[in-house]
């Protein structure tokens, strides 16, 4: 604690400034503290867990002496992706602080609490989901593929409108939370659980038609809100399982060409209005700078101005003085490039992507084919998030209101993101028990 104190001091003698100057100044050594108190708390679980797995075991060489480094590295114990637990924590207080920076202009640190407190219920569930064992969903999947069609029909019924007029969440007294959030996790599970299955025999047309009629009938459902953003992501993690289940290139070329073909006839009969005028401003912002391009052109302007390092945490001038709208949710990549700059963005884009290489390589190892697919529908769907979010904040990509992993404001998206990094804890977690020289 007199450490820090005396840090807080150096830094505030150094760079001087009013009381705005040393506030900041003192929320960057506190998140400094932090990501160093999560080290520390990771190390000392880490540890305490492997003599607790050790005992729990029956090795009587351990029980009763304290554990060396030597005797852990020859010892048969399970794997625990600390790397990945890690670094969900750090992206996600990273995105805590841009959602205090993004939402500081209203005067109400709300959306900060609500966001640290999904962390908080993301982190139990995500211990709760990794410890379980995730081969006895298997037990549940029709249960959970009920569940999921219920809730997305529910939200039809009683489901109240947020932005673009989407009627996809529900709210009960002051709380709201997206159906099609909880629906990805059950997705993820009763799909690996299928293609599992199915595996041996993919290129079958009758299991294929299966496997469609497995992701269509959600697909229906959430295109009725209408969220064409989650629809989307829902095919991408289908495309991606399908692909790694070995599907045959003579479907997938035919369809990669129908789909092709089929663009005009899905712009005009299947997109509504504003999901058209997104799709034209994204080919030209400049046609409706004051409507549907605003929003694309206030993001270009923040993530230029940002340059190499960042105008500073706090000070982004698009962001503090509202000119970048959505921006705690859709938009807050463009608050991060304009604080940060090019380096802080790519650090963060990064960190994002071994997150889901992670999930790749835990795919690898994972000792049977649901938890593969499982950790591959994990990766597809970071993947497609990081790459549609950050796309359409510079523009290369149209505006579909994807929030960034961990980083945007959402409750509901926070502890679905993270019990998804559960399910792959999980499995690597209950691998079957290796020698550490097999591991490596």
């Amino acid at each position: 604690m007199q450490f820090y104190v005396i840090l807080v001091g150096i830094l505030r003698s150094e760079y001087g400034g009013g009381a705005d100057r040393i506030r900041e100044t003192t929320a960057v050594v506190k998140f400094v503290f932090l990501v160093a108190f999560l080290y520390d708390l990771c190390y000392t679980i880490n540890t305490i867990g492997e003599q607790i797995i050790l005992y729990c075991k029956g090795d009587d060489v351990m029980k009763g002496n304290k554990l060396s480094r030597r005797d852990w590295n020859s010892i048969v114990t399970r794997e625990f992706d600390w790397f990945l637990f890690v670094l969900t924590l750090i992206i996600t207080v990273s995105g805590i602080m841009m959602v205090y920076s993004a939402t500081r202009t209203t005067g109400s640190n709300s959306n900060v609490i609500v966001q640290s407190a999904a962390m908080c219920i993301g982190i139990a569930l995500m211990f709760v989901i990794c410890f379980f064992d995730y081969e006895q969903f298997e037990n549940l999947v029709k249960y959970i593929y009920l569940f999921a069609l219920l809730i997305l029909i529910l939200v039809l019924i009683f489901g109240t409108s947020g932005d673009w007029g989407a009627r996809s969440w529900i709210r009960i007294g002051s709380i709201g939370f997206q159906p099609a959030e909880f629906a990805k996790i059950c997705f993820l599970l009763t799909f690996s659980y299928h293609l599992s299955k199915v595996d041996d025999k993919i290129n079958s047309i009758k299991v294929l038609a299966g496997l469609i009629l497995h992701l269509g009938i959600l697909i229906v459902l959430i295109l009725l809100e209408p969220d064409l953003g989650s629809a989307m992501v829902f095919m991408f993690m289908f495309a991606c399982m399908l692909f790694t289940a070995k599907l045959s290139y003579k479907y997938i070329i035919p369809v990669l060409a129908a789909g092709i073909i089929s663009l005009p006839l899905i712009y005009n009969y299947v997109l509504s209005d504003y999901q058209r005028g997104r799709i034209d401003v994204f080919f030209d912002p400049n046609i409706d700078p004051l409507g549907d391009g605003y929003n694309v052109i206030q993001s270009k302007i923040a993530v230029g101005s940002g340059q190499l390092w960042g105008k500073g945490y706090l000070e982004g001038t698009q962001n503090q003085m509202g000119y970048l709208p959505t921006k705690s949710t859709d938009f807050i990549f463009s608050v991060l490039s304009e604080e940060f700059g090019f380096i802080g963005a790519s650090i963060i884009v990064i960190l994002l992507f071994l997150l889901i290489f992670r999930c790749f390589k835990a795919a690898k190892k994972a000792d049977n084919a649901f938890g593969r697919y499982i950790c591959v529908g994990v990766g597809a769907m970071f993947l497609f998030h990081v790459f549609e979010n950050v796309g359409m904040c510079i523009g290369i990509m149209p505006v579909t209101g994807i929030p960034l992993p961990f980083i945007s404001y959402g409750g509901t998206s926070l502890v679905t993101n993270m019990a998804a990094v559960g399910l792959v804890l999980s499995v690597t977690y209950h691998n079957k028990p290796r020698v550490k020289m097999d591991v490596y």
